[in-house]
């Protein structure tokens, strides 16, 4: 017992180390089974926390798309092996945070980019403007030297291409050429469309494309909106303009380019919805805008603008006819200003010209005026110098001045796709709107000057002889510009036949008024003495120096068409006859005695000797003294008081006194009856003077009788 007490006691002491080796070991097992299940759940773990640390990592660098690829993976393939630990469930709820974090800050990097290329669109379509410019110059260049048409702007696939290969290989060699040609820059160049892109995949993940696509469009229209609102100062300088068709340019360029980079964000027909309403909207605008406009060199520079913007539009696909046909109202509108411009300029013109024939000294100095003017005359040039031509100053300065307003007018003319003979057809109706209206009415104006005098009047219409003669040489200019052949079934004429000829007429009846006036003048300075008893024997001083004035008149008439001047001078004679019947008819002249007959009929000799003293050459016979035929029977019939003949023969036609009517000698006798009746006091002691007074009582009655039977028949 004793032994196996001690054994049981020395085999326990002996199991004591062995049990806490076995324990140990025990303790080792569970220590190790747990540390491969924490690795088992690590292995596990691991990769959810390295993607959502690589979520992070991609949301701190702004790459939001790949965020949401890899927040896609972690929902759909790591998060669900894990989904019973905590952390995994914090993962859970904060990923649609994060998403709507990033949906708004793509959202805010957008509104950055709208906000951007709002006040970027004119420095956009500046250059838009200036490539198609570029382009369409260095293509008339080649078409001129190859004539083959390089400038197109072509699509290949979804993207934009400003240039085809060989139009970038021949723009290049052109512009190195230049030294002072930019680097071509595209709109690409110009703008950071990352924004657009990134938004749109972010959207496009998160099912909400449609959102993003209408927000996108509605914030477009309203810049849309604020791009076509026009500055109200626009139409002052050519910079407004140039600014508003740049912000326009611009704001389209980016959204072609969105329309060929993207897929369905923009569609065709939405731009096109969108052009057509901006262009309704440009026009109204440039309507009102032009009308302001009164210089023809921001006319011009608007008109250079306008095709630019049409040519740059029209490269990416725009329609712009409209534009064109809009370019012909404002091409009405700058003929209208050239036409305001040249009125005054031909009047300063007007206004400078002294009125005389050009002197010409020697050779150099009559070729220098048939250089700007086309004068031929073989009989002037057979004369030795010094000497005169027969124009003014102002006709070889009218004539360039017209040739200044076909080059003006040629100018809105160029760059409008137009044909040959469409050019030719509208220089000549602009100039012949310059000749029929802005012309005739500054030469009607002139006519009706009051310091314009005779001499100016005769000046004038030989001025405008000259200028009718040079309209053929005209109608050659424009033919020489245009090169459309004025046999041309369409070719229109110049008017400048019947502007001149107009312009004549009307100072040919200026110089008949304004002689006729001056007639006035002298007769109003007359002073006679109706009652004197006998004539002083010579004509009176008014009507010699009228008869001096008329003659000296005439004589500067010689360069004037036969014709002017004869009707001139009978008219003149016609005037003065009448103007003096009138005088001896007037009805506050109560009295005449027979020695103011007989001085007025000393006046009226002298009117006829100057009337057959041929002061106009060209009369028949005695023509221009028939002017004087009714004063001079009347007072034959005074003079010698043949009062028998004249009633004997009163209404034959081989009466003596046919030009007296009976109202006009009755109206004259009632005159002397008075006189006698005053004069003659004693009258009623002397028998012939009774007699006579009897004689003319009796006339009296005879007339009066006539008179009245003339009025009873009438």
């Amino acid at each position: 017992k004793v032994q196996v007490t001690d054994t049981n006691r020395r085999l326990q002491d002996s199991g004591k180390e062995v049990i806490a080796q076995t324990e140990e070991i025990i303790r080792c097992r569970v220590q190790q089974r747990n540390i491969t299940t924490v690795v088992e759940k690590l292995q596990l773990c691991l990769p959810v926390l390295e993607m959502y640390s690589k979520l992070k990592e991609q949301m701190n660098v702004k790459r939001y798309y790949s965020a949401l690829k890899t927040m896609e993976q972690l929902e759909n393939l790591y998060l669900p092996r894990v989904s019973q630990y905590r952390f995994c469930q914090i993962m859970i709820e904060n990923l649609p945070k994060l998403r709507e974090e990033i949906k708004e800050i793509s959202m805010s990097d957008l509104k950055d980019f709208l906000e951007s290329i709002r006040k970027h669109s004119d420095k956009i379509g500046e250059t838009a403007m200036k490539q198609a410019q570029q382009q369409k110059t260095f293509s008339t260049a080649l078409q001129k030297q190859n004539n083959i048409n390089y400038g197109r702007n072509t699509h290949l696939g979804k993207h934009r291409v400003w240039e085809s290969k060989n139009e970038i290989t021949l723009k290049r060699t052109f512009e190195e050429d230049d030294e002072h040609e930019e680097e071509v820059l595209t709109v690409q160049d110009l703008v950071d469309f990352s924004p657009v892109y990134r938004c749109l995949h972010i959207y496009s993940v998160l099912g909400d494309g449609e959102i993003f696509e209408t927000y996108y469009r509605k914030q477009r229209r309203k810049q849309a909106r604020l791009v076509l609102q026009p500055q109200s100062s626009m139409h002052e300088t050519v910079e407004g303009y140039r600014r508003y068709f740049s912000q326009i340019v611009g704001f389209f360029v980016v959204e072609d380019h969105i329309l060929h980079v993207t897929q369905g964000l923009v569609t065709r027909t939405y731009t096109d919805e969108l052009w057509n309403m901006a262009l309704s909207k440009i026009i109204a605008v440039l309507r009102t805008h032009s009308s302001y406009c009164s210089d023809p060199d921001l006319v011009l520079e608007l008109k250079n603008l306008i095709v630019v913007f049409a040519d740059t539009l029209q490269g990416y696909g725009f329609p712009v006819n409209r534009l064109f046909d809009l370019l012909f109202e404002i091409r009405d509108q700058y003929n209208e200003t050239l036409l305001k411009k040249w009125s005054g300029l031909f009047r300063d013109i007007f206004e400078a010209d002294n009125y005389s024939p050009i002197p010409v000294a020697n050779e150099e100095e009559y070729k220098i005026v048939i250089s700007k003017f086309p004068f031929q005359d073989p009989e002037l040039d057979k004369q030795c110098f010094p000497k005169k031509l027969p124009m003014s100053q102002s006709v070889p300065q009218i004539y360039i001045q017209v040739k200044e307003f076909i080059y003006a007018s040629l100018k809105f003319s160029e760059s409008l796709h137009r044909s040959s003979t469409e050019i030719d057809d509208m220089l000549r109706k602009s100039t012949n709107l310059l000749l029929t209206r802005t012309l005739s009415s500054c030469l009607q104006n002139l006519i009706k000057k009051p310091h314009i005098g005779l001499t100016e009047l005769v000046q004038i219409i030989i001025n405008t002889t000259h200028l009718e003669q040079a309209c053929k040489y005209l109608e050659d200019f424009i033919t020489n510009i245009t090169s459309v052949s004025q046999v041309t079934v369409h070719t229109a004429r110049l008017y400048g036949l019947s502007t001149f000829k107009d312009a004549r007429h009307g100072a040919e009846g200026e110089i008949y008024t304004k002689l006729n006036q001056k007639i006035d003048e002298f007769i109003q300075i007359a002073d006679y003495d109706w009652t004197m008893s006998e004539s002083d024997g010579r004509a009176s001083g008014y009507l010699m120096d009228l008869i001096n004035f008329l003659r000296s008149t005439f004589q500067v008439f010689t360069h004037l068409p036969g014709k002017v001047a004869q009707t001139a001078c009978m008219s003149a004679c016609q005037h003065l006859s009448t103007s003096l019947m009138q005088m001896l008819l007037d009805s506050e002249l109560k009295q005449i005695s027979m020695g103011a007959i007989q001085q007025f009929n000393l006046d009226v000799i002298q009117c006829e000797l100057f009337a057959s003293s041929e002061p106009v050459p060209g009369f028949q016979g005695d023509t221009l003294q028939l002017a004087f035929i009714d004063l001079r029977q009347l007072l034959d019939l005074f003079m010698v008081w043949d009062w028998s003949t004249y009633l004997a023969d009163y209404g034959q036609s081989t009466s003596k006194y046919l030009r007296v009517s009976p109202s006009t000698a009755l109206v004259l006798l009632e005159k002397m009856k008075d006189t006698s009746k005053k004069n003659n006091i004693f009258a009623q002691f002397r028998k012939n003077d009774r007699d006579k007074q009897k004689l003319i009582e009796t006339v009296v009655k005879q007339l009066r009788s006539l008179v009245n039977g003339m009025s009873q028949h009438t």
